[in-house]
């Protein structure tokens, strides 16, 4: 027997139980995962000595872990609903619309719009049937055997870069499959979800922990959406969808050829910035550069100052840090104390200052900017300088985009560019990777190299960057006049090996081993690149390994 905390209550068990015994049957459906000491486990999980004495704690929708756990599901019994009606049609899952799964057929001559009922229907069927999913290991010979008996030839190719012996697959009734994530005990446990029609695919829905455990509305986000289908539509010419895809390149020892087509693409959409902006030159005052963290923004800008000055275009850059207030400022108006103080809100920066310097340098006058000290947490003066005529001025931060901050200046004045990495990836067409993660692995290194900061001191941080983000950069995407897609197809494998080497320093025990292994189950696919020679010094993956020529 072994001890317990559970709902609070200091139970006996046998080893051997299973946590979803411990659930009455009633409150069964509603959950999603638990975590068993410091790490999340599916309710399936069962107790053993190792769990003597640990508290297990039900978590539902509210909690992120159960949320991906919970779209994880959802895409499972999808592809199971395919199978039993269409085994001969191949199926993508991928992340090309905003907190949604996106679902096309990669059979071409398949009519998705006509399948929607009836899979709906089937996907129904089996929720209904609350049938038990089932986590079983195999050994990769089997694995492959269960994949082409489902017709799943891309996950057998996957297998060849997979360093265990073993495989683990989820059995649901007869089908097997596997999408690298936990799972709910049964699909019963799936309640709400949508199905739509969306050319040239359907679209899946599902509750969200950071909309309280509801779906999302659903709103077109026209410029979001054109970015990752463009994206989408790049990787599929340049054949960089999948992993295979990109390894089978290194492998035939085209790793310089690959490297050099990636930037080639970044050095494209600089041009068309370029363009763009030379265009309107005579109108466009102010260029405002902002998106999420680890997207690449301070390489960007240099280069696409680069860029202007090749047009005799020669921009001047403010930075926003220097308009900060003090801490003690900052305590005042938030009414808080200075370790609960929101870094963040708009409201640090005052915003009626950077419009009057702004608006006066634009309009031709001598300003004497800020410049910020923070150590001393103070501003102090800073350069006085004068913008000539049809010389644009460039901000960067994670409030450029904001109307808010830049009232003064006239909207036909802005040109707004939203940076981050839009990759359209999959381990395989059921596993699409998360861009998030991708950037929190970018962070994971950069912090280490330039920051003196652990794997586990920057995933501790990540939730509330990510907050951060979802408040103050994602609502004003919409409103940029380019998206500069930052990804590059080959990063994962030159960061892989300074990232494993990070997360694998993270025990099964830390409170990080969750999301380490999460991104250790990615990586481990990626041929390595090992000869950094190949990077150009102005790549923006230099902001992140360092080299870069811009911090010479």
């Amino acid at each position: 027997m072994i001890k317990v905390t559970f709902n609070n209550k200091k139970l006996l068990v046998e080893e051997g139980t299973r946590v979803l015994e411990l659930v009455e049957p009633k409150d069964r459906k509603n959950l999603v995962v638990c975590q068993v000491g410091a790490q999340v486990k599916e309710l399936n999980y069962i107790l053993s000595e190792k769990n003597d004495g640990m508290e297990i704690k039900l978590l539902n929708l509210s909690n992120a872990e159960a949320g991906r756990a919970y779209r994880t599901s959802i895409q499972y019994i999808v592809a199971m609903a395919f199978y039993s009606l269409y085994p001969d049609v191949k199926i993508r899952f991928s992340y090309n619309v905003s907190r949604s799964i996106c679902c096309q057929a990669m059979t071409k001559s398949f009519n998705m719009s006509r399948a929607v009922e009836a899979v709906t229907a089937e996907v129904e069927r089996i929720i209904n049937a609350d049938l038990p999913i089932e986590r079983v290991t195999v050994t990769k010979e089997e694995a492959m055997e269960y994949y082409k008996k489902f017709h799943l030839d891309d996950k057998i190719e996957i297998l060849k870069y997979r360093p265990e012996s073993t495989v683990h697959l989820y059995k649901c009734g007869d089908y097997y499959n596997y999408l690298y994530n936990y799972m709910v005990p049964s699909t019963g446990c799936i309640h709400d979800y949508t199905i739509t029609p969306y050319s040239p695919g359907i679209l899946i829905q599902y509750p969200r922990h950071d909309f309280d455990a509801n779906i999302p509305e659903f709103t077109e986000e026209s410029v979001y959406c054109k970015t990752l289908q463009r994206a989408y539509n790049w990787a599929e010419k340049t054949k960089t969808q999948t992993i295979d895809d990109i390894n089978r390149t290194i492998e035939r020892g085209e790793t310089l050829e690959f490297v050099q087509m990636c930037e080639a693409y970044h050095n494209k959409q600089l041009a068309e910035l370029g363009d763009m902006i030379e265009k309107e030159v005579e109108t466009v005052r102010l260029i405002a550069i902002a998106g999420p963290s680890s997207s690449g923004k301070t390489t960007f800008c240099n280069r696409l100052r680069i860029e202007l000055l090749s047009r005799g275009i020669n921009p001047v850059t403010i930075s926003m840090d220097d308009y900060y207030f003090s801490k003690d400022k900052i305590c005042a108006l938030q009414g808080q104390p200075r370790e609960k103080l929101d870094l963040e809100h708009i409201d640090c920066l005052d915003i009626e200052l950077f419009n009057k310097d702004l608006f006066d340098l634009i309009n031709g006058e001598e300003v004497t900017l800020p410049r910020f000290n923070f150590k001393l947490d103070r501003r102090e003066e800073g350069k006085t300088i004068r913008v000539e005529q049809n010389v644009p001025i460039i901000i960067e931060g994670i409030h450029a985009l904001n109307e808010k901050l830049t009232k003064s200046i006239p909207k036909h004045q802005k040109f707004k560019i939203y940076i981050a990495p839009h990759a359209q990836l999959n381990l395989d067409n059921h596993s699409p990777l998360s861009v998030t993660n991708a950037r929190l692995i970018r962070r994971i290194v950069r912090d280490m190299k330039f920051r003196n900061c652990s794997a586990a001191t920057t995933i501790d941080m990540w939730q509330s960057v990510r907050n951060g983000e979802f408040r103050w950069i994602y609502p004003n995407q919409e409103n940029a006049d380019y998206v500069f897609n930052s990804s590059l197809g080959y990063e994962l494998c030159v960061l892989k090996k300074q990232a494993m080497a990070a997360l694998t320093e993270i025990e099964a025990t830390d409170p990080q081993y969750l999301v380490a292994n999460r991104l250790i189950k990615t990586l481990k696919y990626f041929r390595q690149i090992d000869d950094d020679s190949l990077i150009p010094c102005n790549s923006l993956l230099r902001e992140f390994i360092g080299g870069s020529c811009f911090n010479v």
